[in-house]
């Protein structure tokens, strides 16, 4: 068994550091520290362990190894444990005042902003922190407990949650408004599977859907498509004319509104799935989440735009 009574948290912030910089010389100047500060608390991790917790890859800059990034996500959840403490005496202290971590899935960051804004001006003691992620990494951090609240179409089933529905997420088919689909009432599956689609990276829930409506939409029939890192850059994409994607209204409904992106209609077009909040099951919320929680249900309509969006959909 590893004695652990020679660890600190300055050791594994260093870990945490070089494993997301790449470098020694660039995780010393985010921790302030120099750089063989840093090296000496990796040469004690690796001494209390007996193994290298960091390894160089192919492009010569560092990377957590197999036992190293064990270590970093014990640390990350013991990390989250001491923050939320940390919170709830301080809402103790102050009355549920504190900061709330709301994760929101990519598709929503169109929206997310001015969620934040208007919980901040009504909850001004509470201060809420907006992280933005694709649907894997929001799940990785409520599951490690590095947000508090998550905003996502469907639940994940581990880590166990307490999801409710706060309204629709329509999905539809865009493209450039002079695509020759646009035009069309409805096209068929064989004029949609004929065109290249656009798609998200893999982790994606955008993805997921995608795939799963063009399998069951053509039957299986095979589609070309590229792979995208952003909805940002699948717009740009389908404005200039390189293909066809399938994404959240939520996403292109400036662009559906300026008339630089127009909508192709099909059969069980669009797709309307259900936005939800959440939180882990086993876990309850601090006084001021559980405020934010009780907020984002109450004001959903408003605060998602449904209004707007039923407009677009009916144009």
């Amino acid at each position: 068994m590893t004695p652990l009574n020679a660890l600190t948290f300055k050791q594994l912030r260093a870990l945490e550091a070089v494993a997301h910089y790449g470098s020694i010389s660039s995780a010393a100047e985010s921790l302030a520290l120099t750089p063989p500060a840093v090296h000496s608390q990796l040469k004690a991790l690796d001494e209390t362990f007996g193994c290298a917790m960091l390894t160089r890859n192919s492009h010569g800059t560092f990377e957590a190894t197999a036992e190293g990034a064990v270590l970093l996500t014990a640390y990350r959840k013991a990390s989250a444990a001491l923050g939320k403490a940390a919170q709830t005496i301080d809402s103790l202290k102050r009355g549920l005042a504190g900061t709330v971590i709301l994760g929101v899935v990519s598709t929503g960051k169109y929206f997310a902003p001015s969620i934040v804004a208007s919980l901040k001006k009504q909850f001004p003691d509470i201060e809420v922190v907006l992280q933005i992620g694709n649907r894997d990494s929001i799940i990785s951090a409520l599951d490690t407990g590095q947000i508090d609240l998550a905003i996502m179409g469907r639940p994940p089933r581990q880590p166990g949650v307490e999801a409710y529905g706060i309204g629709d997420h329509p999905h539809v088919l865009i493209a450039s408004p002079d695509h020759p689909l646009t035009k069309v009432r409805e096209a068929s599956a064989d004029q949609v599977l004929a065109e290249h689609f656009l798609m998200r990276e893999q982790g994606s829930g955008t993805r997921i859907l995608s795939m799963r409506f063009l399998d069951q939409f053509g039957e299986g029939r095979p589609f070309t498509y590229t792979e995208m890192d952003s909805n940002e850059t699948i717009k740009q994409a389908a404005i200039a004319g390189l293909g066809i994607a399938l994404i959240s209204i939520h996403t292109a409904a400036e662009e559906l509104k300026s008339g630089r992106l127009a909508l192709i209609h099909a059969k069980n077009l669009p797709i309307v799935r259900q936005w939800f909040v959440l939180h882990r099951a086993d876990e309850k919320p601090t006084g001021a989440a559980e405020r934010i929680l009780t907020a984002i249900r109450e004001q959903s309509s408003r605060l998602l735009h449904l209004e707007e969006i039923r407009d677009i959909l009916k144009s």
